[in-house]
């Protein structure tokens, strides 16, 4: 394996959270120092922007971008929101990260919040992160206890509140309005857009909403700089490092920190240990349940965000599930809509009954009862969904579908012409 430099992972122990001492010992809260002491808020949005530094939650958009758009020079409340709603299926990153080195969190965001000059700060976590939310709080309450957050933190005369907001569940929270609408107390609903959280998010006041893992890379964008940060990466357009979460039919199932721009065959075969049982690589997903999948004619693309997009599919948050030659790709596919169809917060019709009516269509052909005319509904609702849903979720949800009838419509038809599962006997 090629050495990767570690960022996020640079303190994780099996078994072990690394807390204040440990991290002040690898360079922890050196970032803030330098953020807080030499660098205005608009500088440090501008190192962001320029190190390339893209969304680590799945939508990969500018980090820096983002925040440019906030209005920092707005006197009165304003929020920085960290969304660590991981509920996505085959996604575990951030609970990774948080279980190794809380702090990483906590420094990025006082640093985040220093260049959006928002006074408080949220971090939404996954009701059942107990743990993290643990580790969170000791590290928030160790911040403050060592003067890293708080009043005039440093004597920069800028002060910031940190909370902990554990989540009451469902999928739909991840979607940033959705979230804040969870964080007010009401119905998880996505929010209409404009106005953006930017203009008007938690409790009609400016508002951000970052990833985790976004988040803690800040600290070290201004540590080492931006041309350095993106100079880690493979590919040229890339930037930094990424969590890799792996999970499926493979020997190794860790995640690992690894260079934006890896090809997918290095992230499978080396990290991943290979096809588990010395079966053969069927298909993946390669970045969460909402991506479209990937066969083998595509494990030379680099892992990064344009890259997957010209062959169709999504870097999201480069957690990667593989299926071996065993798996029927029409089950995996109905699996995976089963549980975006249960997690619809049925605000539109598009996910509401469109889900259901995929999941009745996928149903009946895995039992070997569909006909052509079903798989004619299916792709008719594949197009009617895509791009027609109130928020990101059904959209999601679309992404193995569509990539099911474009990759796999053999195996579909197979179904129907033999009237079972061919891979089952």
């Amino acid at each position: 394996m090629t050495q990767t430099p570690q960022l996020l992972f640079k303190n994780r122990r099996p078994g072990e959270t690394a807390f204040l001492q440990e991290y002040l010992k690898t360079g922890g809260y050196q970032g803030l120092k330098k953020a807080l002491k030499t660098l205005t808020p608009a500088e440090v949005v501008d190192a962001v922007k320029a190190s390339g530094l893209r969304g680590r939650g799945g939508a990969g958009f500018s980090t820096g971008m983002k925040w440019s758009f906030f209005p920092a020079d707005q006197p009165g409340e304003k929020y920085l929101v960290c969304n660590g709603d991981e509920m996505e299926p085959g996604t575990y990153k951030d609970r990774e990260l948080l279980m190794a080195d809380p702090h990483q969190l906590v420094e990025g965001m006082i640093i985040a919040a220093y260049a959006l000059q928002a006074p408080v700060g949220y971090i939404f976590i996954r009701y059942a992160y107990e743990q993290c939310s643990k580790n969170l709080e000791r590290a928030i309450a160790e911040a403050k206890q060592a003067g890293f957050l708080g009043q005039d933190i440093l004597g920069s005369n800028y002060s910031l509140e940190l909370h902990v907001h554990r989540s009451a569940g469902r999928y739909i929270l991840g979607e940033e309005t959705a979230l804040l609408n969870g964080l007010e107390g009401r119905r998880p609903n996505p929010r209409s857009k404009p106005p953006f959280p930017a203009q008007r998010g938690l409790f009609g006041k400016p508002t951000t909403v970052n990833n985790v893992e976004t988040l803690a890379n800040v600290s070290h964008i201004i540590t080492g700089g931006p041309e350095w940060y993106a100079n880690l990466a493979r590919s040229p357009k890339g930037a930094g490092t990424k969590l890799f979460g792996l999970s499926g039919h493979l020997e190794r199932t860790e995640c690992f920190e690894l260079p934006v721009g890896i090809p997918l065959r290095e992230v499978i075969e080396e990290y991943g240990g290979g096809v588990r049982g010395g079966r053969r690589f069927k298909a993946c997903l390669p970045g969460g349940a909402s991506t479209p999948y990937l066969t083998g004619a595509h494990l030379d693309v680099a892992m990064d965000f344009d890259p997957l997009a010209e062959v169709k599919s999504r870097l999201g948050t480069a957690c990667v599930t593989v299926f071996d030659e065993t798996t029927c790709m029409v089950a995996a596919t109905l699996n995976l809509n089963r549980f975006f169809a249960r997690e619809s917060c049925g605000w539109c019709t598009p996910c509401r009954d469109g889900l259901p009516l995929v999941n009745w269509l996928l149903e009946k052909i895995e039992r070997g009862e569909g006909t052509l005319e079903d798989i004619e509904m299916l792709k008719d609702q594949q197009r009617n969904i895509s791009g027609r849903a109130f928020c990101a979720l059904a959209e999601g949800a679309m992404g193995p579908v569509g990539s099911l009838l474009r990759l796999f419509m053999d195996e579909i038809e197979d179904h129907v012409r033999k009237g079972r599962c061919p891979l089952r006997s």
